[in-house]
This record gives C-alpha cells, structure tokens and sequence, in this order.
C-alpha cells in the first residue's frame, strides 16, 4: 500500500480501468485530479473549449472505441453544461464516467459558490450518481461507477468529487475491476422467438442498439438470410444491418418511406432485437398494428414492455441470442416470404438512391447526397446532429460497415463536430466526417481550436440555409405565413475555419463539392466545408420546380 491523495486515487482507478483519454474543462473544484494526470504514462488528458464539447466528445469516443468515455468538468456552471452530453449517453445507451468537482465538505447546504447537488440533479438523466464523501472509499465506488455505466444497458454515470476531499490522504489499496457476463437467452426462449417467426406471415425485425453496441451486424444477416425475413434499422441506428444488403427494407424515424411504415403496421410479427422502441422510431407510437405480435430481445428488462406489450420477451444480450438461434435454426424456404423481402428491399433502394441534381444557383442536396456516395470510402465514419439537413443523409447515404454512423438518438444540436473530433481520436486511421446545420455547427464551433490544438483532422461539412430548418418546417406547417425567430445570420464560416487554423473552403454550386472534399482531405488539417443550400428546400420530400417546364417533381 503507498499513501496517495484523493485525486491521485481517482487517476489510480482510472489506469486500472484501462482509461486512455478523458475529455475535460479545467476547474479549479477538481484540479487535484488534472495535478494527478500530469505527465500521466498512458492517459492523456484532453482540455475542450466548453463541457458541452468534452461530454459529446467522451460520448461518441466510447461509441467508436467501445470503451467507458469519461469527461470532467467543475462544480456549478460547468456540470450544467456537461449535463447536454450526459442526455446523449442516457438515450443512447452509451458507458460514461462524469467527473464533477464539488464545494468544500464543510460549506455543503449554505449556497456555496456554484453550489448544486449532484444527486438529485442528475438523478434522472443518468443510470447512477454518487458522491464520494470520503478519500478512503475513492476505489470502491469509483470502481463501481465503472462498472454501473458498461453492464446491462450502459449508460452515463456521475461521480461528484469535493475539492478537500481529493487533497485528503490515505493509504491506497488496490481493487479488482468489476466485471459481468453478458445475460444468455435460454434455449427454450430462443426455440419459442425461432417458432414464431417461421409461423408468421409478414414478419419484419427491428435492429437498433443492441445491436450496433455488440458488433452483431454480421449474425443479423446470417440470420435474416436463414428465416428470409426483412429487416429495418431503428431511429439512427443505420449500420445496424448493411444497407446494401437484399434483405433490407430501410430506415425507421424522420422521413421513413410511407411504404415500410405501412407494412410494418399490417405486420403479424415484430422482432425487436437491442432497440427501446423509442417515440421517433415507432413515429409517436404509432407503429405497430393491433393484429401484431411483438417479440422483443433486449439486455435490460426494464425495456421490456416499456412501450408495447410483448408476447415473448427476452432479457438477454442480443449478440448471444443470435448466435444460439443460428445454432438451433433450421433455413427457412418461403416463396412468399422471400418476395416480400424483396419487394420491401427493390422499394427502399428507388427511394434512397439520390439523383444527381444539380445546381447552379445552390448546392442541390441530392446531387451532393450523389457525389458522397461515391467518394466516400465504405468504412468512412459519420457524425452528425440535429437538422433538416439529415433528412438528405438518413435517406441516401448507405451505411455498409459497422459503426461507421455515430449520432445522437436524442436529437442534440452542435453534437456533430465534437463527436467527430471524439471519433477521429478513437479511430485515427478512418475518414471522419461531421454533417452539420448551420444552427447546430454554430453551438460547438470552438471546438475547432480543440481540433488544431490537437491535431486531429476531422471534415466538418456544414449546410448552411441561414435558418434554423426543422423548426422553419415545423413553423410553415402548424403557423404558415407566420415566420417568427427561425431565421438567421451567419459569417462565412470557411473564412472563420481558416482564421482557427483550418483548412476552409466555401461551396455554392454542386460541381465544386468533390474538389472542395479532396483538397480537405489532402490538407492533413482539420477542414470546413461549408455548403450553401436553397432556403426554400426544407426536406428531402419536399417536392423541387423542373425549371425546364414549370412543373414540380418529387
């Protein structure tokens, strides 16, 4: 045992946890940690220039990396900010430790500078938040936070840490790593799920999450392809089955072709492996028919039923329940089943090929949405967050490689570059690229400091229709004619990009996209590519005017 200080410890637990990098906004609340991390032999210590920033880098770090993400920030002010992130990671089933500086022990309860309590703050946007009141109790709950954040359905934990107590000194013993075996599905549930669905008419399975989380794409199509059922990826969640596969009917959430939407209501079976059944996703609700059966497959049983009644359930980890159906099925060879599969597959493909449109006046959507297609490495990585410009990604892009799409199921605007940086540092040898609006670039545009600063040469492409588009289209369809607090102003943000150290280029016609891109990637440098787009096209269904003869197509 070697006496050691609170925040010493905190960084002790951290080596031991095989943390590599943490994402941070310096506070003087937790500086005997940041002190402990000096020089630190296998962390680096990663400082942003917001907690919004670090807490959505940590987030889709772990995504990429699939380890636990940990960010820190200090007391007050700087855990409000951090808190954005830690939504993201609650709604997306993401592992992450929040560091968070705390007051003085002895100054707790009377309105210390910056005081919040932790606990109750965060007690419902996070799996698990404690406080740790005591130096000597530093491994045991901290520790256990890392344990509480990467088992059964991961999630965001938060550690509040006074700043007397990490100057506090104790004799350091050393704890195990906890670990957990991921739940098995039992032979007979697996039997049941296997006879349902050979006995369905019109089934259809549902990835999400569990999924993706468990790299488990590949066993899916196994799978698909042995009980030739089709299958649909749910809300941002794309590369939870290879879109260029046969047995793929598309995308459920924002923009999702009427047809599948159709389908899946008349469906006698639903199949939902790794996915909450979230509010987008099933389009408020909505989603399933009163005629269909749902079997759902999930790691955590409190998903189970949490929206739809199920008439199977399985709590198990969706990796092991594939891999024991595939050891127990026998093929399934349906005339009709497999016209339906495709079908589905021949209608999702006509309406998320783009078409090369384009445009003089404006960047044409569709016909960059064409040219990415085809110059896009396949396991190129994309980020994005909210806006009307993902309606263009989430129909024509086609995500063919595992994690190769990482994005906030919780819709948080200026997610896009941070998460980008956070991948680009997970995964240094893959072309990451960011979509944002100019809305959401605007929110986190500092964090292209962190990016040079840094070296880490991310592609943030940012669509600019000098509004904020969602809520415009949402406006023009509740309130027409009335425009109020949507529009915007912005300066050119290729210029802004060169002024931080960035490689920044400016596109107005559709011809100068893909140069634009390759002189980006060829910079070795961060890079902005801003895209002016007509403000008149709010949605990839929007129906566009043929010039040509006056008409409007969709």
């Amino acid at each position: 045992m070697v006496k050691v200080s609170g925040g010493q410890a905190v960084v002790k637990v951290m080596e031991k946890e095989k943390v590599k990098k943490a994402f941070c906004l310096p506070g003087e609340s937790y500086l005997g940690v940041i002190d402990a991390l000096y020089e630190h032999p296998s962390i680096q210590l990663i400082s942003t220039r917001h907690e919004g920033g670090a807490s959505f880098m940590a987030e889709a770090y772990a995504k990429a990396s699939g380890e636990v993400g940990v960010c820190m920030a200090t007391r007050g002010p700087g855990a409000a900010n951090l808190a954005i992130g830690l939504h993201t990671a609650m709604q997306d089933s993401t592992p992450l430790v929040a560091l968070i500086g705390q007051v003085e022990r002895p100054f707790k309860g009377k309105e210390a500078f910056q005081e919040v309590e932790f606990t109750s703050f965060f007690s419902h946007l996070c799996k698990w938040t404690v406080e740790i009141e005591s130096a000597e109790r530093i491994p045991e709950l901290l520790h256990r936070a890392f344990y509480m954040a990467r088992s059964g359905r991961p999630g965001p934990v938060v550690v509040s840490l006074p700043h007397d107590m990490l100057e506090d000194t104790f004799e350091y013993m050393e704890q195990h790593v906890q670990h957990e075996r991921a739940p098995l599905p039992s032979e007979e549930s697996v039997v049941e799920a296997l006879l349902k669905i050979k006995g369905a008419k019109r089934p259809i399975i549902i990835a999400g999450g569990g999924v993706t989380r468990t790299k488990s794409a590949d066993l899916l199509v196994r799978f698909a392809q042995t009980m030739s059922v089709p299958v649909a990826t749910s809300f941002r969640r794309f590369d939870a089955f290879p879109n260029s596969h046969s047995h793929y009917a598309g995308w459920l959430g924002f923009g999702t072709r009427k047809g599948l939407l159709d389908y899946i209501k008349q469906s006698d079976l639903v199949v939902a492996l790794g996915t909450r059944l979230s509010q987008v996703t099933t389009g408020d609700y909505t989603l399933l028919g009163e005629q269909t059966k749902l079997v759902q497959v999930d790691i955590s049983p409190d998903s189970i039923g949490k929206v739809y009644s199920p008439e199977l359930g399985i709590t198990a980890d969706v990796k092991q329940f594939l891999r024991k159906a595939l050891k127990l099925v026998a093929p399934v060879k349906d005339e009709e089943k497999e016209l339906i599969v495709k079908e589905l597959n021949e209608a999702y493909v006509a309406f998320s090929t783009a078409p090369k449109d384009y445009s003089e006046q404006y960047v044409d959507m569709d016909g960059m949405m064409y040219d990415i297609m085809r110059a896009f490495p396949k396991d190129a990585i994309l980020t994005s967050d909210a806006g009307n410009f993902f309606g263009w990604l989430s129909r024509y892009y086609r995500f063919d490689c595992e994690n190769t799409y990482i994005g906030p199921t919780s819709g948080a605007m200026g997610y896009g570059l941070p998460a980008a940086i956070g991948v680009k540092i997970a995964q240094p040898d893959k072309m990451v690229v960011s979509f944002s609006g100019d809305g959401g670039f605007m929110m986190t545009i500092q964090e292209l400091e962190t990016a040079v600063r840094f070296g880490i040469p991310v592609i943030a492409v940012v669509v600019n229709n000098n509004m904020y588009g969602t809520i415009r289209a949402h406006q023009e369809k509740q309130f027409p004619g009335r425009v109020i607090a949507t529009g915007l102003s912005n300066a050119n943000f290729a210029e802004l990009a060169r002024l931080f150290g960035c490689h920044g280029e400016q596109v107005t016609k559709n011809e100068d996209f893909l140069p634009a891109l390759e002189r980006a990637r060829a910079s070795g440098r961060p890079a902005v590519i801003e895209v002016l787009t007509n403000p008149d096209i709010l949605s990839a269904n929007q129906p566009k005017l043929d010039h040509s003869n006056g008409k409007t197509f969709h």
